[in-house]
């Protein structure tokens, strides 16, 4: 099959086309032909050598989001069947071929049909993203109506998912954007309050959004001076949820203001092979969710072919995305 890899770590325009072979079915896993996938900040991070402990050996096909159709189900799947469309985040770490090849094992516990009123191309930008969000909202807060959340970059990857959820839950929405039309935007995804980060600090946010007494929950995406700033805006007892908790951070207002911190990291199922059947489950419900109308992905208007897979990343990479980053075979 034909794959496009890494072998080395380098800039975007480190990936080459070469010939692999077809990976093979093992039990409990299913092969895929891939029809799609999206570019994540883990997928660059891993490209350019950030995170050491979870890549495998060269040449590399990274991308852990995927869709596509099964061409094959291995002994003990029972749940799936060959022709069904499906969507995942199963590959690309330690050891576990991604999702830059025409063909793609995964193990089925990480594998759900797809959400059926959607492309291949959308639903493949959903999985990393949804199962991050839910993760901390859902099973680490287990929100609840009425809770005031604030969601940091409204409009971006995890920023977008999480606040449909925070809305499907009841919770009162507010995220944090840059722009008007990124205020627009994240409106439309779930939005009832967008916060222009460039123009008021965060003192004057938190007085005028909740009377100074701070958020139920805040959702960081970006860390280092944005989880400072969620630190100061969450309320006395109040969550954090980040995805971003590196480097050399000060956790003193979290003690001072009794504050939970959540620290996100969806990959650690597909880097450990622990709680996999979990992922599947929240693929499943974020299929039904989409199915209902009650979450959208958002998509970057810059669509990608496998072939600029590397213009796909320096465009992610760059910040310059308005939602996911999509790269599709059609």
């Amino acid at each position: 099959m034909k794959a496009i890899v890494i072998k080395r770590f380098g800039p975007a325009d480190v990936f080459e086309e070469m010939e692999l072979p077809t990976p093979q079915v093992g039990v409990q896993q299913v092969l895929v032909k891939v029809e799609a996938t999206a570019v994540n900040p883990l997928d660059f991070k891993l490209r350019r050598g950030d995170l050491p402990g979870f890549t495998h050996d060269f040449p590399a096909v990274l991308h852990s989001d995927f869709a596509g159709t099964l061409v094959e189900v291995g002994p003990g799947v029972s749940d799936l069947k060959v022709g069904d469309r499906v969507y995942g985040c199963a590959g690309g770490v330690r050891g576990r071929q991604g999702a830059l090849a025409e063909y793609m094992v995964a193990d089925a516990a990480l594998v759900a049909r797809q959400p059926s009123r959607i492309s291949a191309t959308e639903a493949a930008t959903l999985p990393l993203v949804a199962i991050t969000a839910w993760e901390g909202l859902i099973d680490r807060v287990e929100i609840r109506p009425g809770q005031r959340v604030l969601v940091h970059a409204g409009t971006g990857g995890v920023g977008h998912v999480a606040a449909q959820l925070a809305k499907w839950r009841g919770a009162q929405v507010f995220t944090t954007v840059s722009s008007e039309k990124k205020a627009e935007l994240s409106r439309l995804y779930g939005a009832d309050v967008t916060i222009n980060y460039r123009e008021q600090s965060v003192a004057a946010y938190v007085q005028s959004c909740t009377q100074g007494e701070g958020f139920d929950v805040v959702v960081d995406t970006v860390g280092g001076e944005v989880l400072q700033n969620s630190l100061e805006a969450t309320k006395v007892g109040g969550h954090v949820i980040t995805t971003l908790a590196m480097g050399n951070l000060d956790i003193t207002q979290a003690w001072a203001r009794k504050l939970s911190l959540h620290c996100v990291n969806m990959s650690w199922p597909m880097a450990s092979g622990v709680g996999m059947e979990h992922h599947g489950f929240i693929l499943r419900e974020v299929a039904r969710l989409v199915d209902e109308g009650l979450l959208s992905p958002l998509l970057d208007p810059q669509r990608f072919s496998f072939s600029e897979v590397n213009l796909a990343h320096s465009h992610a990479e760059a910040g310059a995305a308005l939602g996911k980053v999509s790269i599709s075979r059609a």
